[in-house]
């Protein structure tokens, strides 16, 4: 576990980077991002934009969450998000200090809510 990190954008950059490498790797969250992801050096700048402007409040991300997740809607499930929240656990766990990991971890799984209340609970939605 590193010690001392701080949560800055050189240090946003390389967790973007491992985290994904590790979806990537995964066996069932690997191929719906491959499917789903054009052009990953692109994905993943847009992704560490995304946490600059969670983490740093930056404004640089300037995306739509929602609708880009709607678009592979047949792809997701709330169990992938579990195990998308689980490596992004045990990847800030490994950079960063407690604290921060813990900071990370916490915003991921309000994210994390927010987005499936959006895609599989949304209000006037049939049941399906």
């Amino acid at each position: 576990m590193s010690s001392g990190v701080t949560v800055d954008e050189a240090a946003l950059g390389q967790l973007v980077n491992a985290f994904y490498a590790r979806v990537r790797a995964d066996a069932e969250l690997g191929p719906v991002f491959d499917d789903a992801v054009g052009d990953w050096p692109q994905h993943l700048q847009t992704l560490t934009d995304f946490w600059s402007s969670v983490m740093l409040g930056t404004g640089r991300y300037n995306g739509r969450p929602v609708p880009a997740h709607l678009r592979h809607l047949d792809r997701l499930d709330p169990a992938l998000f579990t195990r998308w929240l689980r490596l992004w656990a045990e990847t800030t766990e490994a950079l960063f200090a407690p604290d921060v990991a813990a900071a990370l971890q916490d915003k991921a799984a309000r994210i994390g809510e927010s987005l499936q209340l959006a895609l599989f609970f949304r209000m006037g939605a049939p049941p399906g």
